[in-house]
């Protein structure tokens, strides 16, 4: 347990949620220098286009892919989204339909969107999907440990998932509006890369808000104190509510100025949406396009 607070203590990454609003507004103010069609094109490039919906079925996951599959021929000036995440008992139907090199198979696994259940069936689940072609696998942060102080078999956890899912990337998905609050987010952030996380993600999008530029405010500085004492890289992804370009320009913005262009790349940058891919898309051609 000591290990874990130690870490956390030693942090100097800011607790003062005035402090990082202000820090933002600063950050948000620059966002029209960075407007162009390359960046618009980058971020479509960066989405995980995402369906996870009650009604999802083998038919219309394949219809989905196939959609991508469409798209890498009828734009492809503007190349393809860096992923389709589905639920996890999806992985096989996209990984059977997906034609495009360079997409990755996406999931949600373990519990999503809570986290509450068998810590064997998290790991099956896990397990399963990346059998079945999962490239990439989203857990989600157990927040209840987390609230509770048990941070050690929180951490067992994630550690275990990570193992489970071997040379996947894992992404924890820590709930920012659950946590609200920039310490919490900080101190959630914190494990889950200490955990060999390969991503932090801000929210499910299903019960409680979903990604703020606050809460990526703090993410990113986390991410950058991690690099600078450890040298590895970890991803960030924006998820729940990033709809906008304008929305996608703000989260871009923050990255670019806390973590630099280095982390402008698709190893390490994500944006989990669904409308967001049609917004960007309209955004490039200069008129309304719903093609997703």
């Amino acid at each position: 347990m000591d290990r874990y607070n130690e870490a956390l203590k030693a942090s100097a990454v800011t607790e003062d949620d005035a402090l990082v609003a202000s820090q933002v507004a600063e950050i948000l103010e620059k966002v029209p220098q960075y407007e162009s069609k390359e960046v618009y094109k980058f971020l479509l490039n960066s989405v995980d286009l995402t369906t996870l919906q009650t009604e999802d079925s083998e038919l219309s996951v394949a219809k989905f892919t196939t959609r991508v599959n469409d798209f890498d021929n009828d734009y492809p000036q503007y190349g393809h989204v860096a992923a389709i995440c589905v639920y996890s008992n999806f992985a096989e139907v996209v990984k059977t339909h997906l034609d495009v090199p360079g997409v990755d198979v996406c999931v949600v696994a373990a519990g999503f969107p809570s986290s509450q259940t068998f810590q064997a069936v998290k790991v099956a689940d896990c397990a399963l999907a990346v059998e079945a072609g999962a490239q990439e696998v989203d857990i989600v942060f157990p927040v209840g440990m987390y609230l509770d102080g048990n941070y050690e078999d929180l951490c067992d956890e994630i550690i275990e998932l990570k193992h489970t899912v071997k040379k996947a990337k894992l992404k924890v998905i820590l709930e920012t509006g659950l946590l609200k609050t920039a310490r919490r987010i900080k101190e959630a952030s914190i494990l889950s890369m200490y955990c060999d996380a390969d991503f932090i993600k801000t929210s499910t999008g299903k019960v409680y808000s979903g990604a703020s530029f606050e809460a990526a405010y703090v993410m990113c500085q986390c991410i950058k104190e991690y690099y600078e004492k450890t040298g590895r890289k970890v991803g960030f992804k924006a998820a729940g509510g990033v709809r906008s370009t304008a929305d996608a320009m703000g989260y871009y913005a923050i990255v670019k100025e806390v973590l630099g262009d280095e982390w402008l790349c698709h190893d390490l940058f994500r944006l989990g949406a669904s409308s967001l891919a049609n917004n960007l898309l309209s955004s490039l051609e200069g008129t309304e396009v719903k093609y997703f």
